[in-house]
């Protein structure tokens, strides 16, 4: 299996060190490690997953194209859901595996090994690993979210080459675990990473609501495949205190120069191609809503706002574009918001969870919250409008419709909002010929079909087939 293959290559000289002398662990300072440090990985690693959920490369990240905020301009394959051409799965599966996943591993390994003789208290290192814990619950559930099924326990284990595939739903009850174990082992009396924190900056007290939050995230998205367990690990994120506000966000801090600019920029400006516009799907639709953020999110094109059509090509010079907001260098990384988590404890509501406010409360607040993310004044107007105001008889309808504007810029969470609620109604591209034909999911990386088969297979008849149009198990009706 070729990621895997590529993990071994990085570890080998581990191995081959550990064989070649076994007394050498004797003279190893494990007070000083001479290698890289756990903290330095762990920051790579925050910045490998942020870069990848940022990126809107056509050879790894296509999910702005496919939740319909964007469309190409003169190549139009990914926009017509083509993964082959460019192995878009095996590039996806391969930066959460070798690249953010494998740094969390590593660092959690060196941390783990290491003695901190000048730590006040054993919690810190503990703070450290736990924090480590509830990233990779993150990376996991994208992961489970992408393909349906992935490897899970044997994964990145380069003793085994060939991991077998783990259901997404026992893939999530065991996430929600781990998410509950790490939050309640993280402490906020002591610190943990400090500057090497590239999100918090060591702050354990935002990583705690963090981690309530994603146990929000993980709830509302099993609510239509096991709402009991859904509401209560909602609840139990409300109780333990999630986000509060927009200053528990989780964003990354991205520079102004090579190589730490936003790879939005590396994809719309730096590479000097006008590859994409935005899409007349979100665009017809804000235009319908008088949306006052649409000035945030596109340009101006002859005094209108004008997205090209979806999956056919669009002339770059006759359209809207990406707004210089936000495709400048240092346009921040957004990884998990509070108008998030309020869209979330909106719809619970919405489905008669028990939750301390009423749908339309967070409803009307998420909104609010997204206004002031994109610095945009208007929203009483807005949440005034017949077609915007929160409605219980269409709750699935009006909270996804504004979830998914919401989420502008983060293609997978809007795909997700999609396929989870069956809102907004997406246009046909031009290689398929109805809605039913949209995909679901990325299909399994070609490698693994080749280097894995075995257990490609098994996965397939797990999930019921691997098919672009195969449903993840979350994803009931």
């Amino acid at each position: 299996m070729k990621k895997i293959h590529i993990l071994i290559v990085a570890v080998l000289p581990l191995l081959f060190s550990a064989c070649t002398d076994r007394f050498e662990e004797f003279n190893e300072d494990k007070k000083n490690p001479a290698q890289v440090s756990g903290e330095s990985l762990f920051s790579n690693a925050q910045k490998e997953l942020i870069d990848h959920v940022s990126s809107t490369n056509v050879n790894q990240n296509i999910f702005k194209l496919w939740a319909q905020y964007w469309t190409e301009t003169t190549y139009t394959d990914e926009a017509n859901y083509d993964l082959t051409t460019r192995n878009i799965a095996d590039n996806n599966y391969r930066y959460y595996y070798r690249d953010a996943l494998k740094d969390f591993l590593e660092a959690e390994t060196i941390i783990t090994a290491t003695e901190y003789l000048n730590d006040a208290s054993p919690k810190i290192k503990e703070n450290k690993l736990m924090i480590i814990e509830l990233l990779r619950a993150y990376a996991f559930q994208q992961l489970v979210d992408i393909f349906g099924a992935v490897p899970y326990t044997d994964a990145l284990n380069a003793e085994n080459v060939y991991p077998a595939y783990e259901a997404g739903d026992v893939i999530y009850k065991d996430l929600i675990k781990k998410v509950e174990d790490a939050v309640g082992r993280l402490d906020a009396g002591y610190d943990s990473y400090g500057s090497a924190d590239l999100f918090y900056g060591g702050d354990v007290a935002k990583w705690i609501k963090f981690g309530n939050s994603l146990k929000i995230k993980l709830g509302i998205t099993l609510s239509d495949y096991d709402p009991a367990l859904a509401e209560s690990t909602i609840l139990s994120g409300v109780n333990g205190g999630a986000f509060a506000s927009a200053g528990d966000n989780a964003l990354f801090g991205y520079l102004s120069a090579s190589p730490n600019f936003n790879p939005i920029y590396a994809d719309v400006i730096a590479s000097g191609r006008h590859d994409f516009i935005p899409a007349n799907t979100i665009v017809d639709i804000m235009n319908g809503l008088e949306d006052p953020r649409r000035p945030a999110y596109f340009t101006l094109y002859e005094g209108e706002y004008k997205g090209g059509a979806y999956g056919y090509g669009a002339p770059y010079g006759s359209h809207s574009h990406i707004p210089d907001a936000i495709s400048a260098p240092d346009f921040k990384g957004i990884l998990f918001t509070y108008s998030e988590v309020l869209f979330y404890l909106a719809e619970a509501a919405a489905r008669g969870f028990s939750l301390p406010s009423p749908a339309e409360t967070y409803y009307n607040e998420a909104i609010q919250t997204s206004f002031e993310f994109w610095n945009t004044a208007g929203v009483e107007d807005y949440l005034a409008k017949e077609e915007v105001k929160y409605d219980q008889a269409k709750w699935k309808e009006r909270i996804a419709l504004q979830q998914w504007l919401s989420f502008y810029t983060r293609g997978l969470e809007g795909y997700t909002t999609w396929r989870r609620l069956d809102y907004p109604r997406l246009n046909i591209a031009q290689l398929i010929r109805e809605e039913s034909e949209i995909p679901t999911r990325f299909t399994f990386p070609v490698n693994e079909q080749t280097l894995n088969n075995a257990n490609y297979k098994a996965a397939s008849q797990l999930i019921g087939g691997d098919l672009l149009t195969t449903k993840i198990f979350w994803d009931k009706y």
